[in-house]
């Protein structure tokens, strides 16, 4: 059961494969084990169709210092995914957004540092100009890029960048689809 969940909560929301809600977990304990639980992905585009990265803080304690897609993380409340997404995308980039979801898909990867990622991904896009005041605890630097660049640097410095997000942008190039948000 779920109960008293809040945002800022390290639990995370443990699913079974169709992405229904069976029960929660500590952050690090489930990413020890490798237990399958529901994650979000942000993409923020610019008005050229350029990706916003971010690098994430050396200090995170799984994939600091890589390159990944705008914001990421791990609802707390087994509704709301999207809001949860803004929020997020809030407290770490320090701009606001309107998101609209593009697609879900699941993965497994077994990160260097002995933790397991096995997360059911909700990818949202949405579109942004401005200043990004990051938080320098959550991100470390920001950068837009052309898809086509993104494309090349993934190719020749793929360990510079976080497993889902390659993962995530395989799939986004593979699909054909439009993926900037209008």
């Amino acid at each position: 059961m779920i109960n008293n969940l809040t945002p800022s909560s390290p639990t995370l929301l443990l699913v079974d494969q169709q992405d229904n809600v069976i029960g929660t977990a500590e952050k690090l304990a489930a990413h020890q084990t490798g237990a399958l639980h529901r994650a979000f992905s942000v993409l923020i585009f610019n008005e050229q169709g350029d990706y916003l990265l971010q690098q994430r803080a050396l200090e995170k304690y799984h994939s600091g210092g890589l390159w990944t897609n705008s914001c990421c993380g791990h609802p707390s409340q087994p509704d709301n995914t999207a809001a949860q997404a803004q929020q997020r995308l809030f407290e770490e980039m320090g701009f606001r957004a309107e998101l609209d979801p593009l697609f879900v898909f699941q993965y497994y990867a077994e990160l260097p540092n002995g933790l397991t990622e096995h997360e059911i991904d909700h990818v949202f896009t949405g579109q942004y100009q401005g200043d990004i005041p990051f938080n320098f605890s959550e991100v470390s630097a920001v950068r837009w890029i052309s898809p086509e660049a993104l494309a090349q640097e993934i190719n020749e410095s793929p360990d510079s960048f976080t497993v889902w997000f390659k993962i995530l942008f395989d799939r986004l190039q593979k699909s054909n689809q439009p993926v900037t948000a209008a």
